[in-house]
């Protein structure tokens, strides 16, 4: 019977004791050698853990024991938090022994057999299947990701976090993709799986050993590049914006607070010509109270993540932190939602509380829930290690029902409580007509136009500082868009500006959504219809995030900007 040796080796970089200064909330580990142990620094083995297995071409992830690979101890595995859990994360020991500067040659690791056996040809089928689609091992080792070094077809030096689990070979014999390795086939096998152990000494210090990792992604001097364009669409909007308050508006302030006698008063025009109706209260008010209370809970969820990730309580180090931060900081941000949507209900006259309560606490949150559940019971039908498990679905039950809804209620309550907003105009009991409309002052002409500002650039940042900086400009670019063409359309004398100025800045989402199928369809290789779905799911979930966030930022910056101008003026 023929033997396959498959040999593993494995590049620990490490010093003699390690020392040094680390992100905050994680401490250096020293590993000392068995001659020169002593209490501050005791003997220890390296614990190499293994995580999920994931691909390029599907977004259905694979538990590592999914795989007949050798398996470890199971009693050392890490609790993992909320936010790996829901990212899929799967943490477990490896069968692999390193100890501190101990080399070792073709160890033995474990022995796998394959033959007629049902149960061994459905093991090599699925190891086959995930080596045809490219499925990445990731390793961590003293919490840092191992990495794979390779030459591109570019004839460039690459390294990912990632490592292929083995070579799918073609019908012509072939290898496939990044393993050049010889390959047989054969009836009945046995795999003997052996690894060697090399260290190697480096001058690399504690508080460094993350840029190998950030200088695999783009240069800065590119995401520097993409945010002075941005930079420059602010200081044009902001010039624009400006020249509109500061001339504009103050001339016709100026002209209309002069017309005294009844002769001039009917010679008004422009944006003062419909202020009897320009605080009408919308249709649909119900639900643009909701969507724009659940859009300030997202935001200030958001806002909050990014300063406290840029102050460095959410190191990478800390796997899951980030997501397990940002899903407590929304249900808390709950009682935000609630005041929002209750207050602004309150200013234009809603008279059901009782209903704006409810769809504040379970339209949004519902349908993002209702979504992801589906997306889970395809995952938990493919056996991916993505899927919830139930215990950690009652847990998101149990902070919707239990927090999220009692903050909302308790938002809503002092909501209410308060005063509506007084506007500085009255409302004309009949409505004004609008009168016909160019073709740029049409509603769906204005939100393209003020949709594509905010989404001038594309650019991945994996700096906290860059994301929040971009962050800054998204909400300054989706204001001041909005602003202006709030104006315009007010000077055009269509006073129905209420959900104009929330469309107008979430239509941000809208191209979000289509650069999300152009990538889906020209860069990634995703097959199967599960996969698609589940991509197509994840996709939507964030873009109704986006499309919350973004049109609660633009319609607050109508809001207050319609108030002010009409609080200028002498009205009779």
């Amino acid at each position: 019977m023929k033997r396959v040796n498959g040999i593993v080796a494995l590049f620990c970089v490490c010093t003699y004791v390690c020392m040094g200064f680390y992100l905050p909330g994680l401490a250096p580990v020293n590993f000392c050698e068995k001659e020169v142990a002593k209490p501050s620094c005791p003997v220890r083995n390296i614990t190499l853990y293994v995580n999920r297995l994931d691909s390029d071409q599907s977004v259905i992830p694979f538990e590592y024991h999914s795989f007949d690979f050798c398996i470890g101890s199971e009693n050392e595995s890490p609790v993992e938090n909320l936010g790996q859990v829901l990212f899929g994360e799967r943490i477990r020991p490896s069968p692999y022994e390193i100890s501190f500067n101990e080399q070792r040659q073709c160890k033995l690791l474990c022995e796998k057999k394959y033959n007629n056996d049902p149960l061994a040809q459905k093991k090599m089928w699925l190891l086959r299947k995930g080596m045809k689609l490219n499925y990445q091992h990731h390793w961590i080792l003293d919490n840092m990701p191992m990495t794979f070094c390779f030459i591109n077809q570019q004839n460039q030096n690459v390294c990912t976090t990632g490592f292929p689990m083995g070579c799918y070979v073609t019908s012509d014999g072939k290898p496939k993709d990044a393993c050049v390795l010889d390959s047989l086939t054969y009836q009945d096998s046995v795999s003997i799986i052996s690894y060697d152990k090399k260290l190697q000494t480096t001058q690399v210090k504690w508080s460094s050993r993350w840029d190998y990792i950030l200088d695999s992604v783009p240069h800065p001097n590119i995401q520097w590049f993409s945010i002075l364009n941005s930079l420059v669409i602010v200081l044009f909007l902001s010039g624009m914006v400006g020249m509109i308050l500061l001339r504009t508006l103050h001339r016709d302030i100026i002209r209309y607070n002069q017309l005294d006698n009844e002769e001039d008063a009917q010679e008004e025009f422009g944006w003062k010509l419909v202020h009897g109706d320009v605080f009408r209260p919308p249709r649909y008010a119900m639900f643009l109270s909701v969507f724009v209370g659940s859009g300030c809970q997202v935001l200030f969820m958001v806002a909050v993540t990014l300063v406290f990730a840029c102050l460095g309580f959410l190191s990478p180090a800390n796997r899951g932190s980030l997501m397990t931060f940002a899903l407590v900081l929304y249900v808390l941000f709950g009682i935000v939602a609630g005041y929002m949507s209750a207050r602004l209900y309150k200013t234009m006259n809603g008279l059901a509380w009782k209903t704006n309560v409810l769809m504040t606490s379970f339209l949004v949150p519902g349908i993002v829930f209702a979504v992801f559940f589906v997306s889970n019971l395809l995952l938990w039908a493919k056996g991916s290690s993505a899927a919830v498990p139930f215990g950690t679905l009652v847990v998101l039950l149990v902070l919707w029902l239990f927090v999220s809804i009692p903050l909302t209620f308790i938002g809503s309550y002092f909501g209410f409580k308060k005063r509506p907003i007084e506007h500085p105009v009255r409302t004309n009991q009949i409505p004004r007509q609008v009168p016909d409309q160019s073709l740029y002052t049409k509603p769906i002409a204005g939100m393209f136009m003020g949709g594509i500002l905010p989404f001038g650039a594309h650019q991945t940042y994996y700096m906290f500082g860059f994301l929040f900086l971009v962050f800054l400009i998204l909400f300054i670019t989706c204001s001041e868009a909005t602003v202006l063409l709030c104006y315009f359309h007010l000077c055009a004398e269509d006073y129905h500006w209420w959900w104009r100025s929330f469309l107008t800045s979430g239509f941000t989402a809208v191209y979000l959504f289509v650069y999300c199928i152009h990538y889906f369809m020209a860069k990634l290789t995703i097959t199967g219809t599960v996969s698609t779905i589940l991509y197509f799911s994840y996709t939507f979930i964030i873009v109704f995030m986006f499309f919350l966030a973004t049109g609660a930022v633009g319609f607050l910056s109508a809001f207050f900007f319609v108030e002010k101008i009409y609080s200028s003026v002498k009205v009779d």
